[in-house]
């Protein structure tokens, strides 16, 4: 595969582009990205720069971004993209307007927005996002932790950026940044990248000013805003927690081990590139687990269980900052590259520091997602490398994972390790593609060992449906106890007879979801009160026995439902609860509408979008 990078002309890029140099644009056919408008080797953004005001009273970002280009002598337009943005003005860096037309509406891609340039290699957009930008939270005091103030953050992930920012929101089109954020006085102001004035500056009555600036070429989904009452606590003098005042002690306690895990990264496959890596942990209406934001991941508070059972969310973050933030997949039909990758180091951090039996109980918990996506989705959403978007439910994830483990166990975990040192090393701030990566492997690991590579199977693994019969799963001693009990209550032996007390939240969701679907109501009841599921502070819990229960129609677990949903903006632990409701028709649909009519106003865009579309 030939990679280029745009210049005036077309030059072969180096193999490792440096920080501060326009990373490369790969240019063969499977490193098309359907979901921009951007035409990158005519012309592409290579620096963004942000000037905006945090407007809580209308909901709005507005002010102006500036965009380097890097284009061919012969372009005289860009095509960037453009969510519902509201543009006032555009003009070159001598502030002379520039022609700029905004085509069709597509109802999730955006449109395309193109600027006639002319021989201009700067351009500055005048605009404010919209009320409802899809990218942006913004949540009133009560949906807080403390309830005295407002609250503001972004998810970009996959290709939300593009409603509060206009650039080139393609993850193969990196892109340096800086920003200038001003906000109400009495909120903090935190960015993804270096924090140039920590404490603010004055900026008029009422208002303060922050700047960020990230040096490095990062995919524009990782550009993200936080503005709240939000404090901050150092765990070590590069790792720290930002969060809500309220929830600073137990947060920083919880997350004690964040240093440890970049010093563990870093032995596994090579050094941190991003100076800090803090965790902020968010408001209930975060739509994930985690998002690897460069120097600040942003976190959910359901990882917050008093027991440490759920950092390897924190641990999958931070393996972004070299799978997916280093070497990121150049378009979202190869998503695994971003999040397989990152699973399975993930899980080999958590071996470095919690133990073998950890890892494989993390491990094992994975297989169960892994073999539930493959039964209920559709062969082709099974491919690793498939339409943008289009695997189902977490295959990207586990089916990732998976795979690269099956290498390792193929291969010998020492060789295997290297490799993926050197990978990480060739291709640092460079987009990725599934060929290419399979080239890689071929040519560094493999080396023309036909016998091996009949053994791996690397093309069914990649592009064909299903499991390939090599997988390897790991099994657990955990798990397998818990196996045992379930064994046991199956058969009829009491609930109330198990020794929960030292239970790990994965060994409760094996136990949950390891009871068959059809239970009576007075079994449900023996369950519920000898465990008090309905009225767990454990999310994870929660959910699942909330699954369990509306799955039997079980009215008593109604209500939980109704405090539950509302108070937690995790697509992962909810989507399922409503998808249950909507299983149970005539029983549960009304519930499920009713319930998400209240919560609505209190999820990010992206959760409600997707409930919405659920519920039809």
């Amino acid at each position: 595969m030939r990679r280029f990078l745009l210049a005036s002309v077309l030059l072969a890029a180096p193999a490792m582009a440096a920080p501060d140099a326009p990373s490369p644009i790969l240019t063969t056919p499977d490193a098309r990205d359907v979901l921009t408008y951007a035409r990158p080797e005519i012309a592409r953004v290579t620096h963004v720069d942000l000037d905006l005001v945090a407007d809580f009273a209308s909901r709005t970002m507005r002010g102006t971004a500036t965009l380097d280009i890097l284009a061919r002598s012969d372009a005289r337009e860009i095509v960037l993209d453009d969510k519902g943005l509201v543009i006032t003005r555009i003009t070159d860096g001598a502030s002379k307007p520039l022609k700029w037309t905004v085509g069709a509406e597509d109802p999730y891609k955006g449109a395309a927005l193109t600027v006639a340039i002319g021989k201009a290699r700067r351009i500055v957009i005048t605009y404010s996002s919209s009320p409802d930008a899809r990218a942006l939270g913004w949540l009133p005091p009560e949906l807080t932790a403390g309830k005295r103030k407002p609250y503001l953050f972004s998810q970009g992930q996959a290709i939300n950026n593009r409603s509060w920012i206009p650039t080139q929101d393609s993850p193969g089109i990196r892109q340096s940044w800086s920003a200038s954020i001003t906000v109400p006085a009495d909120l903090v102001a935190v960015m993804s990248g270096e924090r140039l004035t920590p404490e603010g500056e004055a900026a008029g009555e009422g208002q303060r000013r922050y700047r960020f600036r990230m040096d490095r070429n990062v995919p524009p989904y990782l550009i993200a805003l936080a503005v709240g009452d939000i404090g901050f606590r150092a765990v070590d003098t590069r790792t720290g927690v930002f969060t809500e005042p309220t929830d600073l002690d137990r947060t920083a306690s919880e997350l004690s081990d964040t240093g440890k895990m970049v010093t563990t990264a870093e032995a596994l496959y090579g050094a941190y590139r991003w100076g800090r890596f803090d965790v902020l942990v968010l408001p209930p209406s975060f739509p994930f687990g985690g998002m690897e934001n460069p120097t600040l991941t942003f976190a959910t508070p359901t990882i917050i269980t008093g027991d440490k059972s759920n950092v390897d969310v924190i641990a999958h973050e931070l393996a972004h900052s070299w799978s997916g933030n280093l070497v990121t997949n150049a378009t979202w039909s190869d998503s695994w590259l971003n999040e397989g990758f990152t699973t399975y180091f993930e899980n080999r951090i958590d071996e470095a520091l919690y133990g073998k039996e950890r890892a494989a109980t993390l491990a094992d918990l994975s297989w169960d997602d892994l073999e539930r996506d493959l039964k209920e989705a559709k062969p082709e959403q099974t491919r690793l490398h498939g339409d943008p978007e289009g695997t189902f439910g977490q295959l990207d994830y586990t089916k990732g994972s998976t795979f690269l483990r099956t290498i390792e166990y193929t291969v010998g975990r020492a060789r295997w390790d290297a490799y993926l040192r050197s990978y990480f090393d060739r291709h640092a701030f460079q987009p990725q593609t599934s060929a290419n990566f399979l080239k890689d492997l071929r040519t560094n690991l493999i080396q023309g060992d036909r016998a091996l590579e009949e053994k791996l199977q690397l093309d069914a693994w990649v592009y064909q449906p299903g499991l390939p019969a090599n997988a390897v799963h790991v099994k657990s001693a955990t798990l397998a106890k818990i196996d045992q009990m379930l064994e046991r209550v199956n058969g009829g032996a009491p609930f109330a007879s198990i020794d929960t007390s030292r239970w790990s939240t994965q060994e409760w969701l094996r136990f949950l979801n390891g009871l068959p679907r059809q239970q009576s109501a007075a079994r449900l009841a023996e369950l519920d009160q000898a465990f008090r599921l309905s009225t767990s502070t454990n999310a994870y819990i929660r959910s699942a026995w909330l699954v369990l229960a509306i799955g039997n129609r079980y009215q008593p677990a109604i209500a939980s439902a109704e405090q539950f949903l509302p108070s937690v903006g995790r697509n992962l632990l909810i989507t399922p609860v409503y998808r249950a409701l909507k299983a149970q028709g005539d029983w549960g649909m009304p519930v499920a509408r009713r319930i998400f009519d209240r919560a609505r106003a209190g999820y990010h865009p992206v959760t409600a979008g997707a409930i919405a579309q659920l519920l039809g």
